[in-house]
C-alpha cells in the first residue's frame, strides 16, 4: 500500500535558495496542452479559468502573484529540511505530480532539482510560464476527469487547494491520488486556516480582520465548497487508503511582529502574501455567496480595502494555522 505523509512545517532555520541555469531551460509558447484560452473575466474583474465556473481562485497575474509570494513563504518555513520543497524521503523520484500548480513554481523548483525525474504541474488555467526544465510539463486539466498519466508516482503534491472541491469530490480526488502511486509513495498536502488569530489580545475582536475567517468560512459553506480543508483532509485521505498519515498543524505569523529573526522574516513574507491575495480571496465568494445577499463588487472592494489596512497596524501580533 502506498504511504502517505502530510506536511505543514515551519520550523525555520534557513531560507532556500535555489540556483537555476537558464541555459538549460526549454522555452514554452503555449505552457497547456489543451487549447482552452487563458480564463474569463467577470463583473469583479479577476479572471477564472474557463474549465470550471464554480471554483473561487483567479487566474490572473496578480493571484500568481500572490501563490508565488505563498511559495517562497512556505520554502522559508521548511528550511531546516532535507529538501525544503518537500518532507517525503525520496532522494531520487522518477514521476511527480504537482495538483493545483498555479504558476508552476513548485513543479518547475522540483523539476530543476531533480533532472532525471518527469514533473508534471496540472491547473484548470494555463500557467504563466514560459521557461521551464525540459523535464517539466505544464497542462491544462480537470483532475475530477479521468487521469491520463500512465505512470505510477512517487510524489502527489498539493497546495493550498482549500475550497477548490466539495467534500463529495475531496474524497475522488484523494481516491485517484492512491490508485495512480506507486507503491510506497507519497501524497503532501499544505493548507492555511483563514481564521486570524492572536494570542495577546491586539486583535480587536470586532475588527473586518478578526471576522475574516468566518465570514468566508460561512461563505463557502454555503457555495457548498468548504474552506475548512485542513480539518477534514486526514480523515479523507486515510479513507482512500493511505497509512501512516502524519498531520502537523503550525502557528504562522502575519507581518514581521515576530522576536525571533526568522519567524520575521517568514512573517514579512506572509503579510505581502495576504496583502496580494485578499482581493483575489474574497471576490468570487463575497459577490456570489456573500450574505444576506450578495455583494456588488464595489462593497467587496471597499471592504477589502479596509482589511488590508488593518493589516498594515503594527501593534498587531497576529497569526493564522498552516
Amino acid at each position: 500500500m502506498a504511504e502517505t505523509r502530510l506536511w505543514k512545517g515551519n520550523d525555520l532555520r534557513c531560507v532556500l535558495d535555489i540556483s537555476r541555469s537558464d541555459d538549460k531551460w526549454q522555452k514554452v509558447d503555449n505552457p497547456s496542452d489543451g487549447t482552452l484560452g487563458a480564463g474569463i473575466p467577470f463583473a469583479d474583474e479577476c479572471r477564472y479559468s474557463s474549465l470550471r465556473d464554480d471554483y473561487w481562485g483567479p487566474s490572473d497575474e496578480q493571484q500568481y502573484e500572490t501563490l508565488n509570494a505563498g511559495h517562497v513563504l512556505y520554502l522559508v518555513l521548511d528550511g531546516n529540511q532535507p529538501n525544503p520543497l518537500f518532507r517525503s524521503p525520496i532522494t531520487s523520484p522518477l514521476y511527480v505530480l504537482d495538483i493545483g500548480t498555479g504558476p508552476g513554481t513548485w513543479a518547475i523548483d522540483v523539476a530543476d532539482q531533480f533532472p532525471a525525474a518527469t514533473v508534471y504541474g496540472v491547473d484548470l488555467s494555463p500557467p504563466p510560464a514560459t521557461w521551464v526544465p525540459p523535464n517539466c510539463f505544464l497542462q491544462v486539466d480537470d483532475v475530477l476527469q479521468d487521469w491520463t498519466w500512465r505512470e505510477e508516482f512517487d510524489l502527489i503534491h498539493m497546495r493550498l487547494m482549500l475550497g477548490a472541491f466539495t467534500d463529495t469530490e475531496w474524497g475522488a480526488v484523494y481516491q485517484k491520488c492512491f490508485d495512480n502511486l506507486r507503491s510506497g509513495g507519497y501524497i503532501e498536502q499544505i493548507e492555511l486556516d483563514v481564521r486570524v488569530m492572536s494570542d495577546d489580545g491586539s486583535l480587536d475582536p470586532d475588527s473586518l480582520l478578526a471576522g475574516w475567517g468566518q465570514n468566508f468560512l460561512d461563505c463557502a459553506q454555503r457555495a457548498g465548497r468548504p474552506l475548512d480543508t485542513q480539518l477534514t483532509m486526514k480523515a479523507k485521505i486515510e479513507a482512500a487508503g493511505f497509512v501512516d498519515v502524519q498531520e502537523h498543524l503550525y502557528k504562522c505569523p502575519i507581518g514581521a511582529w515576530p522576536k525571533d529573526p526568522l519567524l520575521k522574516d517568514a512573517g514579512r513574507i506572509n503579510l505581502t502574501h495576504w496583502s496580494s491575495g485578499l482581493e483575489g480571496w474574497a471576490m468570487f465568494l463575497l459577490t456570489r455567496w456573500g450574505a444576506p445577499e450578495p455583494w456588488t463588487a464595489d462593497e467587496a472592494r471597499v471592504y477589502v480595502a479596509k482589511v488590508r489596512e488593518e493589516l498594515k497596524k503594527r501593534r498587531l501580533h497576529i497569526w493564522h494555522y498552516t
